[in-house]
């Protein structure tokens, strides 16, 4: 009588498992690098946001810059998990930080006041 074998072996299933684990090592530093990329992301576009919040302030109110994000009285909202903090305000320009509780770095921008790349988020 002959018998019928079906099925893998021990050894066939422990080369697919290595497989998987190797791909999964390739895969996983990846998306942790995608992720910080949109919280930089999600930086910019607030400070980006906060530029027009600030010039509309501007234009309604004497020709002066908001000393803070609460001062605009506008509906300027951060995205979730963005703290957004404005200072070094005078007459001719301001400057804002963006920070992010997801990553270490941080986004600048810089308007008025002589900054070499006026309006323009840098992110460290």
């Amino acid at each position: 009588m002959a018998r019928n074998k079906k099925g893998f072996t021990l050894i066939e299933l422990l080369i697919v498992v290595v497989i998987i684990g190797i791909l999964a090592a390739i895969a996983i530093p990846k998306f942790a690098n995608t992720k910080e990329k949109a919280y930089i992301a999600s930086m910019k576009s607030d400070l980006r946001n906060l530029i027009t919040a600030q010039e509309a302030y501007f234009s309604d109110n004497n020709s002066s810059y908001a000393a803070s994000t609460t001062a605009m009285g506008t509906a300027y909202r951060s995205s979730t998990g963005v703290t957004v903090t404005i200072g070094g305000v005078t007459a001719t320009g301001w400057a804002a930080t963006a920070t992010h509780g997801s990553t270490t770095k941080t986004c600048t921008l810089t308007l008025g006041n002589g900054a070499t790349n006026e309006g323009e988020p840098i992110c460290q």
